[in-house]
């Protein structure tokens, strides 16, 4: 997992911070820049002013060499200090005679190293030769230089002031503009839930009034998509219902033909054999025994096949599916004599689901009515394959193929689909390469329990 991401807030306060902190600096650089230039001049006009007076001074000394020095250090020290420059005398014997005081302007307090480096002016000191005395006049730009640090500290201070005060007055804007998220995020997350009971208001805000309108489309649409799955969950459980009520009255109704009116034939059959054994001498009663007999037969063969189509085999439990398709070829072909039949199955690995067995048998019924009633079809391929994990289908006929009419109109393939797509498998339609239409069911042996039709479970 990634460490927990900054939150909206935070990123644009320190963006915003950032931002200022930038043009601080930058506002700072071009200050220092500015400073160094005017300290420059000002040192520079002072050096020139003290120039000038030194040269007078030295002249007139120079022009009366008993009284000039005495009246040069009574000027000097009258003066004192020079504006940004200090002036040092240096006597005939290489001692100092005379050093100008020490400013009293913010006496005793000096800028930091670093900063009197960078913004010192280089200028040189100037030389004067007064006969036997020597004089040195140095620009000293200290109280300039204290004087932009104490500006520079109090600007840098009222600054950082100013971006806390930023800083909060932002958090607080954000917090307060980034408010209506939470509540957007509530609202996501009982979505992400399945429960779109949240409408979110307006927020006078354009983007976030778009993503509230974009929120409240979509918590409509699929409000709308879940109450039309409930409804067709409702429908398919009532289909399924429905199915698992026709299944059993099939059960039912082949069990009382089984039972009442397959002993009743087999009952007449018994006394029709009898008459037979009992009325050799007698043909008009033996013929009549005959005919009895023979109509018992093919009641016999309609009341079979009539269960058949009931309730087929393999629907019994028994899993043999490769017989049940098989009988069933056998019984189809007999009444559809004109149709050639090639029914090819595999042996079963194991026993057949019983609802999966009825599904295939009842595909299986559908394509070969199909095949009878539009197809025109002579010949017929069925073919039976039991996989590890399907079971595939597949119905082959050389009629008219779909002949460009809508399958489902032609085919009834309606009911097909939906009985495969309940067990999630595959249907497809094609047409072979000698014309015709084959019919592919690929169904899954196990499907997941809650994917299995109630219906079919039932059956």
């Amino acid at each position: 997992m990634h460490a927990r991401s900054a939150t909206l807030g935070t990123r644009v306060s320190l963006a915003l911070l950032a931002t200022l902190a930038l043009i601080v600096l930058a506002g700072a650089g071009w200050w220092v820049r500015e400073t160094r230039r005017a300290i420059h001049e000002e040192v520079q006009a002072a050096s020139h002013v003290a120039q000038q007076w030194i040269d007078v001074l030295v002249s007139e000394t120079l022009r009366d060499p008993v009284d000039g020095p005495a009246r040069l250090m009574a000027h000097l020290r009258a003066v004192g200090r020079l504006r940004a420059n200090q002036l040092e005398v240096i006597a005939a014997d290489g001692m100092r005679s005379y050093l100008s005081p020490e400013p009293t302007y913010k006496a005793g307090r000096f800028a930091p190293g670093w900063f009197s480096d960078w913004l010192a002016p280089a200028v040189a000191p100037r030389h004067f030769d007064a006969g036997a005395q020597h004089i040195v006049l140095r620009p000293d730009a200290s109280r300039a230089i204290l004087d932009a640090w104490d500006d520079l500290s109090t600007g840098l201070g009222s600054a950082l002031a100013l971006l806390l005060l930023v800083a909060v007055a932002a958090r607080l804007a954000l917090d307060r503009a980034l408010a209506p998220l939470a509540r957007i995020d509530a609202a996501l997350a009982r979505g992400a839930d399945g429960r779109f009971d949240i409408r979110l208001p307006g927020y006078r805000v354009v983007e976030l009034d778009r993503l509230a309108g974009s929120y409240n489309r979509l918590a409509d649409t699929l409000d709308q998509a879940r109450a039309q799955n409930l409804r067709l969950e409702q429908d398919q459980a009532f289909a399924r219902a429905v199915q698992a009520r026709l299944a059993e009255e099939r059960r039912v109704i082949a069990r009382e033909l089984h039972d009442e009116l397959g002993q009743a034939i087999t009952a007449v059959r018994a006394i029709s054999g009898a008459i037979l054994q009992r009325c050799e001498d007698q043909p008009q009663i033996y013929g009549s025994a005959q005919a009895i007999l023979a109509m018992t037969g093919q009641m016999q063969d309609g009341v079979r096949a009539i269960l058949q189509r009931l309730r087929p085999a393999g629907a019994n439990g028994s899993g043999q599916l490769d017989r049940a398709v098989a009988d069933y070829c056998r019984l189809w072909s007999g009444h559809h004599p004109h149709i050639r039949v090639d029914c090819v199955t595999s042996p079963p690995e194991a026993t057949t689901d019983e609802a999966l067995g009825l599904t295939v048998l009842r595909l299986l019924q559908e394509s070969l009515t199909n095949v009878a009633r539009h197809a025109g079809a002579s010949r017929v391929e069925v073919r039976l394959e039991f996989k590890p994990d399907a079971v595939a289908l597949e119905v082959c006929d050389n009629g008219r193929g779909l002949a460009g009419e809508p399958a489902a109109g032609r085919f009834g393939l309606a009911g097909m689909k939906e009985r495969v797509a309940e067990w999630r498998g595959e249907l497809r339609f094609d047409t072979p390469p000698g014309g015709g239409l084959r019919v592919a069911a690929h169904l899954p042996k196990n499907p997941p329990c809650e994917e299995l039709p109630d219906g079919l479970r039932t059956a």
